[in-house]
């Protein structure tokens, strides 16, 4: 938050954003300044715009539209793990999209005769006892976000995984390319491309 006050009072011509905390703490500092946001999860459920054909005021951007993937993820982990009946999802309750995540993955589960297990990981110092409570409940399967805090984090959640030998799903491919198993979801350089054009867009019309 901190910075984004800090970018703020700069007057900067716009502000970029990658994620829902940043993009959050944008959204808190300025009413006026452009933000282009990228790699949100939801910003109509998490109440950064009003919906996706008119977001109003001054946030505009791309969604990894992660929510509604959900059904698919946990369809392909069932058929990479046909016993596949208890799936562990790391969130992060200071993440204002995992809420969402959370109701649509409640949701999926049932018709594929899953079980959900909610792990909530909000700081650094959390990742151990979490996973080891995790693990307690023997889940079959692995799944979590693009979440910056989890991502920041992933070659330790990797490991972890490997170690214990639960595989995982993941949301971007660069988790696969670090060593995890399988991902399905949106290209983030793609996602960061397509920001790049709104911010020349409107840097072009803040000078015209």
């Amino acid at each position: 938050m901190a910075a984004a006050t800090e970018l703020a009072q700069l007057q900067v011509d716009v502000i970029v954003t990658f994620g829902s905390p940043a993009t959050q703490a944008a959204k808190q500092a300025t009413t006026t300044i452009p933000i282009v946001m990228s790699g949100i999860g939801d910003p109509v459920r998490a109440g950064f715009v009003a919906s996706l054909a008119h977001p109003g005021e001054n946030i505009i951007g791309n969604t990894i539209l992660g929510p509604e993937l959900a059904p698919k993820r946990l369809q392909l982990l069932k058929l990479a793990v046909p016993t596949l009946s208890r799936v562990a999802f790391l969130w992060n309750p200071d993440n204002p999209s995992h809420a969402a995540y959370l109701n649509d993955w409640k949701a999926a589960a049932p018709a594929l005769g899953v079980e959900m297990l909610f792990v909530a990981v909000r700081s650094s110092d959390e990742f151990d006892s979490a996973f080891a409570a995790m693990m307690g409940e023997r889940p079959d399967a692995f799944t979590m976000t693009a979440d910056l805090l989890h991502q920041l984090h992933i070659g330790w959640i990797i490991d972890f995984l490997a170690r214990s030998r639960l595989p995982g799903m993941y949301q971007v491919k660069e988790n696969v390319i670090a060593g995890g198993l399988m991902s399905y979801g949106a290209s983030l350089p793609d996602l960061f491309r397509r920001a790049a054009g709104y911010v020349h867009k409107i840097l072009l019309l803040s000078r015209s």
